[in-house]
Protein backbone atom coordinates (compact mmCIF):
# COMPACT_ATOMS: atom_id res chain seq x y z
CA UNK A 1 0.00 0.00 0.00
CA UNK A 2 1.34 3.32 -1.08
CA UNK A 3 1.56 6.88 1.01
CA UNK A 4 -1.40 8.01 -1.05
CA UNK A 5 -3.35 4.99 -0.37
CA UNK A 6 -2.65 4.81 2.97
CA UNK A 7 -3.99 8.54 3.14
CA UNK A 8 -7.21 7.45 1.30
CA UNK A 9 -8.42 5.11 3.75
CA UNK A 10 -7.36 7.13 6.69
CA UNK A 11 -9.54 10.05 4.91
CA UNK A 12 -12.24 7.30 4.42
CA UNK A 13 -11.92 6.39 8.30
CA UNK A 14 -12.15 9.33 9.38
CA UNK A 15 -15.46 11.82 8.91
CA UNK A 16 -13.96 14.95 10.32
CA UNK A 17 -11.68 15.11 7.94
CA UNK A 18 -12.16 18.05 5.73
CA UNK A 19 -13.21 18.23 2.12
CA UNK A 20 -11.04 21.23 0.88
CA UNK A 21 -8.25 23.19 2.63
CA UNK A 22 -7.00 26.70 2.05
CA UNK A 23 -3.40 27.64 1.62
CA UNK A 24 -3.01 28.93 4.90
CA UNK A 25 -4.57 26.24 6.80
CA UNK A 26 -1.93 23.85 4.78
CA UNK A 27 1.00 26.30 6.20
CA UNK A 28 -0.22 25.85 9.52
CA UNK A 29 -0.57 22.37 9.59
CA UNK A 30 2.54 21.69 7.97
CA UNK A 31 4.30 24.52 9.82
CA UNK A 32 5.66 25.67 6.22
CA UNK A 33 5.32 29.54 4.52
CA UNK A 34 2.03 29.92 1.98
CA UNK A 35 5.08 30.74 -0.28
CA UNK A 36 6.93 27.17 -0.30
CA UNK A 37 3.07 26.33 -1.02
CA UNK A 38 3.13 28.03 -4.20
CA UNK A 39 6.44 27.42 -5.34
CA UNK A 40 5.58 23.26 -4.88
CA UNK A 41 2.45 24.44 -7.26
CA UNK A 42 4.43 26.56 -9.44
CA UNK A 43 6.59 23.20 -9.76
CA UNK A 44 3.92 21.41 -11.26
CA UNK A 45 3.61 19.18 -7.63
CA UNK A 46 0.34 20.72 -6.55
CA UNK A 47 -2.90 21.49 -8.70
CA UNK A 48 -5.31 23.57 -6.21
CA UNK A 49 -8.41 24.77 -7.73
CA UNK A 50 -9.24 28.13 -8.18
CA UNK A 51 -12.35 30.63 -7.11
CA UNK A 52 -11.05 33.55 -8.05
CA UNK A 53 -7.55 34.24 -6.68
CA UNK A 54 -8.26 31.53 -3.80
CA UNK A 55 -6.85 28.53 -3.80
CA UNK A 56 -8.68 25.21 -2.35
CA UNK A 57 -6.73 22.33 -2.24
CA UNK A 58 -8.11 18.66 -2.03
CA UNK A 59 -7.02 15.95 0.45
CA UNK A 60 -4.97 14.80 -2.53
CA UNK A 61 -2.89 18.13 -2.61
CA UNK A 62 -2.51 17.75 1.21
CA UNK A 63 -1.14 14.08 0.87
CA UNK A 64 0.86 14.79 -1.69
CA UNK A 65 2.12 18.31 0.01
CA UNK A 66 2.59 15.62 3.02
CA UNK A 67 4.94 13.14 0.72
CA UNK A 68 6.80 16.22 -0.63
CA UNK A 69 7.58 17.12 2.55
CA UNK A 70 8.17 13.79 4.17
CA UNK A 71 10.82 13.30 0.56
CA UNK A 72 12.57 16.38 1.30
CA UNK A 73 13.10 15.00 4.92
CA UNK A 74 14.56 11.87 3.06
CA UNK A 75 17.03 13.59 0.94
CA UNK A 76 15.04 13.57 -2.03
CA UNK A 77 14.62 16.27 -4.68
CA UNK A 78 11.68 18.11 -6.00
CA UNK A 79 12.18 15.83 -9.27
CA UNK A 80 12.38 12.91 -8.11
CA UNK A 81 9.16 13.29 -5.79
CA UNK A 82 7.35 14.28 -9.18
CA UNK A 83 8.88 11.01 -10.61
CA UNK A 84 6.97 8.87 -8.13
CA UNK A 85 4.34 10.96 -7.72
CA UNK A 86 3.54 10.40 -11.63
CA UNK A 87 4.33 6.40 -11.29
CA UNK A 88 1.12 6.44 -8.66
CA UNK A 89 -1.27 3.66 -10.36
CA UNK A 90 -3.00 2.42 -8.06
CA UNK A 91 -4.82 -0.38 -10.62
CA UNK A 92 -1.45 -1.64 -11.21
CA UNK A 93 -0.92 -2.45 -7.23
CA UNK A 94 1.43 0.05 -7.73
CA UNK A 95 4.50 -2.23 -8.30
CA UNK A 96 6.72 -0.18 -10.76
CA UNK A 97 6.26 3.02 -8.37
CA UNK A 98 7.40 0.53 -5.22
CA UNK A 99 10.27 -0.67 -7.23
CA UNK A 100 11.62 2.48 -8.08
CA UNK A 101 11.00 4.04 -4.59
CA UNK A 102 13.33 0.39 -3.36
CA UNK A 103 15.80 1.41 -5.78
CA UNK A 104 16.23 5.60 -4.67
CA UNK A 105 16.28 4.67 -1.12
CA UNK A 106 18.99 2.10 -1.91
CA UNK A 107 20.33 5.01 -3.87
CA UNK A 108 20.12 7.57 -1.18
CA UNK A 109 21.31 4.93 1.69
CA UNK A 110 24.61 4.35 -0.46
CA UNK A 111 25.15 7.67 -0.74
CA UNK A 112 25.14 8.18 2.67
CA UNK A 113 27.24 5.58 3.75
CA UNK A 114 30.12 6.91 1.02
CA UNK A 115 29.73 9.97 3.05
CA UNK A 116 29.74 8.27 6.32
CA UNK A 117 32.93 6.65 5.12
CA UNK A 118 34.35 10.13 4.06
CA UNK A 119 33.47 11.43 7.38
CA UNK A 120 35.62 8.76 8.96
CA UNK A 121 38.74 9.17 6.86
CA UNK A 122 39.08 13.21 7.18
CA UNK A 123 38.40 12.43 11.32
CA UNK A 124 41.55 10.21 11.20
CA UNK A 125 43.56 12.74 8.98
CA UNK A 126 43.06 15.66 11.01
CA UNK A 127 43.61 13.31 13.93
CA UNK A 128 47.48 13.10 12.09
CA UNK A 129 47.49 16.34 11.23
CA UNK A 130 46.87 17.13 14.65
CA UNK A 131 49.76 14.70 16.32
CA UNK A 132 52.28 15.78 13.27
CA UNK A 133 51.41 19.77 14.67
CA UNK A 134 52.04 18.44 18.16
CA UNK A 135 55.00 16.43 17.83
CA UNK A 136 56.42 19.22 15.71
CA UNK A 137 55.71 21.94 18.51
CA UNK A 138 57.46 19.52 20.93
CA UNK A 139 60.73 19.28 18.82
CA UNK A 140 60.79 23.09 18.73
CA UNK A 141 61.03 23.45 22.17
Amino acid sequence: MTPLDQEKGQQKGQQTRKATYSISELSREFDITTRAIRFYEDQGLLSPKREGQKRIYTPRDRTLLKLILRGKRLGFTLAESRTLFDMYDPNSGNAAQLEQFMAMLDEKEARLDQQLHDIEVMKIELKEARKRCLDALEESN
